[in-house]
């Protein structure tokens, strides 16, 4: 993508210094949108936008917890004082527990449910009162996760999404193929999230798009195999 395609658009990743978020976050920088990374590790955060900046982006840190309706409220504010227009968010949903769970605590399952529904819900409510004309696309549950917690997850916010094409609101959804790996692994996922970005995409709303992605290569495991054994 061009590095202008996104100027002068003011975009918030969550989670956005770890995993699709970290990726997201680079790519939408690359190509000119100044970038604001929520998180809740301010040292994570900071590093990231260090990283942004040197490569000639704009990034800045925020720390929020936004599976805490306040703490998004709050980071929303700070965001509008800063920028004056926040024109579009990028929310990861895609918390996942442990990958060979069948079945979860209520604990563990409300830590999901704040971390991806609840979440995703209290994003999509702020923006329909607050923020109109402002886009969200949720990065949902990858298609690996297996555990029966990823089904009514996924099926919860597809039904968030497509609710949104009859509320005129500009919400879509991605699901990836995999968990997250390096940056240039899970380029076909940033490639479709800065499409959806696009303000000629605007009309594009409602839709749950699912995202094969490569396979990630074992060379690594064999290239420190061979270095252990020449050392």
């Amino acid at each position: 993508m061009e590095p202008s395609r996104l100027r002068g658009q003011i975009i918030a990743v969550t989670s956005g210094d770890q995993g699709y978020g970290r990726s997201i976050s680079a790519a939408l920088a690359r190509a000119g949108a100044s970038v604001v990374l929520i998180g809740i590790n301010p040292e994570t955060l900071s590093a990231h936008a260090s990283s942004i900046e040197q490569l000639g982006g704009t990034a800045i840190p925020l720390k929020a917890d936004v599976s805490v309706p306040l703490d998004w409220a709050s980071a929303q504010a700070r965001m509008l004082e800063i920028f004056g227009a926040l024109h579009g968010i990028v929310h990861l949903a895609d918390k996942r527990s442990h990958s060979n769970f069948t079945l979860l605590s209520e604990s563990e399952w409300m830590e999901l449910f704040n971390c991806n529904i609840k979440s995703s819900v209290s994003m999509t409510q702020n923006i329909q009162r607050r923020l109109p004309g402002t886009w969200l696309t949720i990065v949902g549950p990858h298609l690996d996760e297996i555990g029966l917690q990823a089904f009514p997850q996924r099926g919860a916010l597809r039904g968030l999404v497509e609710r949104a094409a009859s509320d005129e609101l500009r919400l879509n959804m991605v699901l990836p193929g995999r968990a997250s790996s390096e940056e240039k692994y899970d380029a076909p996922l940033c490639e479709v999230v800065l499409t959806l970005a696009l303000p000629e995409m605007q009309h594009l709303r409602g839709n749950v798009l699912e995202v094969p992605l490569p396979a990630v290569p074992k060379y690594r495991d064999q290239e420190r195999e061979v270095l252990v054994r020449n050392s």
